[in-house]
């Protein structure tokens, strides 16, 4: 795997951070950000048509892989990784891309969208998150905080294998922690995770959602639509966490990435 030095200070690692990112493909560059568990959990491995004319990278955030370990985590660990991410861009001389988030990725290139527009073509945003709270996934974050061992063998080896052992428990305790200190730091008038702000995204952005998704609250996609009633939205009735690497799902997935990626590759001038 390559990697970059993004200089003195990722605000994510909290001093000088080496981000190792895989990358495949050639053309218009598109960015995916993984979920709090790292890329290996739920990889792109049913993507390869559906990206074949985009130069994909998927870099490995600080804290994970074989990036600079540990992260700082904590509750505003999202806007953090927004400016690691820049930094990644800049170090590779990426002026404009796509981004395409999943989970906990999908909340900071949502975030960079709204406050870096001028970097981001579109945004594919998979198993978004709007809820600070997440009242049905405490008890998940919960164990993973207290009991990441809960997981299970197969789910425990894929992490030991992408971030080493023992530091994968590590990982998702703190994961888990940063999870419930974002829930008490919710608020009456800012229950979400964008204070309020995600109205301000202009980027043309398209969310695939798996409709049986259990880190979903029943009211987050509703409250996305409101925020953003012109954005593309793609419910997939049987799909989980993560459509895209669901056997089931993913070429529904692929079918709704591919149509956005035909817009935006045509749409301005690439860096």
């Amino acid at each position: 795997m390559p990697s970059v030095s993004i200089g003195d200070s990722s605000p994510l690692a909290g001093g000088p951070a080496e981000i190792y990112y895989r990358e495949f493909g050639s053309g218009a560059p598109l960015i995916f950000l993984h979920g709090g568990w790292g890329y290996e959990i739920y990889p792109l491995h049913e993507q390869a048509q559906a990206i074949e004319d985009f130069r994909v990278l998927i870099p490995d955030r600080s804290g994970y892989g074989r990036s600079t370990k540990p992260a700082v985590f904590g509750p505003d660990m999202h806007r953090r990784a927004v400016a690691e991410t820049l930094l990644f861009l800049d170090a590779l001389n990426i002026q404009r891309c796509i981004f395409w988030g999943h989970s906990d990725g999908a909340v900071i290139a949502a975030m960079l969208g709204i406050s870096s527009p001028e970097r981001c073509l579109g945004l594919v945003l998979e198993a978004f998150h709007y809820d600070r709270e997440k009242v049905h996934s405490r008890s998940f974050f919960q164990s993973m905080r207290s009991e990441p061992e809960s997981f299970g063998p197969r789910v425990i080896d894929i992490l030991k294998k992408e971030h080493g052992d023992p530091y994968w428990s590590e990982l998702l305790r703190s994961e888990g922690q940063t999870w419930l200190d974002i829930a008490r730091a919710a608020n009456g008038s800012a229950r979400d995770l964008f204070d309020g702000g995600l109205s301000k995204l202009s980027v043309p952005a398209v969310f695939i959602h798996g409709a049986q998704d259990p880190r979903t609250e029943p009211w987050e996609l509703d409250a996305v639509r409101r925020e953003l009633p012109n954005a593309d939205m793609h419910v997939i009735a049987s799909g989980g966490h993560s459509p895209h690497s669901e056997a089931a799902d993913c070429r529904e997935f692929n079918r709704h990435l591919e149509n956005a990626l035909t817009r935006w590759s045509h749409i301005g001038q690439l860096a």
